[in-house]
């Protein structure tokens, strides 16, 4: 990196110096003495981040910015994109010409990364992908990715939904969904929908209408406000992220229906992702969450790992996948086989909410 080139660099012009201007010894001799040590400076890694639209995204932050701290050996330099990828973009030319040593960037969208993306590839600056990709014609122009499977979550979720309308013996055609979507073209959204999308061709569900609630907790309860104005017979809620399983909840109760479980005799049931606050958690334990399968934001510990694999000369993996879990209050679903791979339902309690938000 330059920083540490020319730090080397005036050290040892510092050594020479003080070898030609410092005392000699006997007989002509060198000094004792002379500087040795090289001057160490922190990797400086510049951060995007997309925004702070939700509890998820906050924690998120937090996991950064608690991870390349100055003690842990860090200069971190944090940009928020305020959910626009201009924003974005201009921070990431930024970071060029600061010359940092390493870019993090969580993208607003999947696409349009490609010319700013070259312009830090042509700077020699690698750049790890966190949370969502990126869809680029060159997979070169990034050094890695680290986030969740956002398909596979869906694909808990709705298996979850499958189990326990079986069980309860409500036939396909009669769910009823509306679902809440997140910010259109993030790969979280484009993952969950998908797992909806997928489910409602395969199970033969009644999928009413899908609008975007941006991830956020006001959006989310406009858009069920005119889910419920324009369809009386919506059982499911599918909202693709807590907060907007808050404002969809609100929403419900203040149209005088009720939130629950018991879908075959009228009340609403309200699914969703993430479960990173304890409220969420509270939400699902008193059945206003059916299921909650959970996205987890701690990504900066893996970001450093990956950055000291770099930094000691090695080439970690391309896609590093988070593990992740599913909650559920209810009982009725205690497994799920997708593709051949069975998940166990974490039967949640109280005493796990406190274990997890100590």
């Amino acid at each position: 990196m330059l920083k540490k080139s020319l730090a080397i660099m005036m050290t040892v012009m510092l050594g020479l110096m003080m070898v030609g201007c410092g005392s000699s010894g006997k007989d002509g001799q060198a000094p004792e003495s002379t500087v040795k040590e090289e001057i160490k400076e922190n990797i400086v890694v510049g951060f995007s981040q997309l925004g702070a639209e939700s509890d998820w995204r906050s924690a998120h932050t937090e996991s950064m910015k608690a991870t390349f701290t100055e003690e842990n050996g860090y200069e971190l330099i944090f940009e928020d994109g305020q959910q626009k990828q201009a924003n974005q973009i201009m921070a990431i030319r930024t970071f060029i010409q600061q010359e940092v040593d390493y870019i993090v960037l969580a993208p607003v969208t999947e696409t349009g990364w490609d010319t700013v993306l070259q312009e830090a590839k042509d700077a020699g600056i690698p750049v790890i992908i966190v949370d969502r990709m990126v869809d680029v014609s060159d997979e070169s122009l990034f050094t890695c990715w680290v986030g969740a499977d956002f398909e596979l979550e869906g694909q808990k979720v709705t298996e979850w939904l499958n189990q326990y309308a079986i069980a309860i013996n409500i036939a396909p055609e009669d769910i009823h969904i509306v679902n809440i979507q997140g910010t259109l073209g993030g790969s979280s959204q484009i993952g969950r929908t998908k797992g909806l999308r997928d489910a409602v061709e395969t199970y033969g569900w009644d999928l009413l209408a899908e609008m975007p609630g941006d991830f956020t907790r006001t959006k989310g309860k406009e858009v069920m406000e005119d889910f419920l104005n324009l369809y009386d017979n919506i059982n499911v809620v599918y909202c693709e992220n807590d907060n907007e399983a808050y404002g969809a909840i609100e929403a419900i109760e203040s149209a005088g229906k009720k939130v629950g479980l018991d879908i075959m005799n009228g009340e609403i049931m309200v699914v969703s992702f993430d479960g990173v606050k304890r409220d969420a958690m509270s939400y699902a334990l008193k059945g206003k969450i059916a299921c909650i399968a959970e996205c987890n934001p701690l990504h900066g510990p893996r970001v450093q790992a990956i950055i000291e694999s770099l930094e000691a000369g090695e080439q970690p993996e391309k896609f590093y996948f988070v593990d992740e879990e599913i909650f559920s209050a209810n009982e009725t679903v205690k497994t799920l086989n997708i593709n051949g791979k069975d998940y166990q339902v974490v039967h949640l309690t109280q005493e796990i909410i406190e274990q997890r938000y100590q």
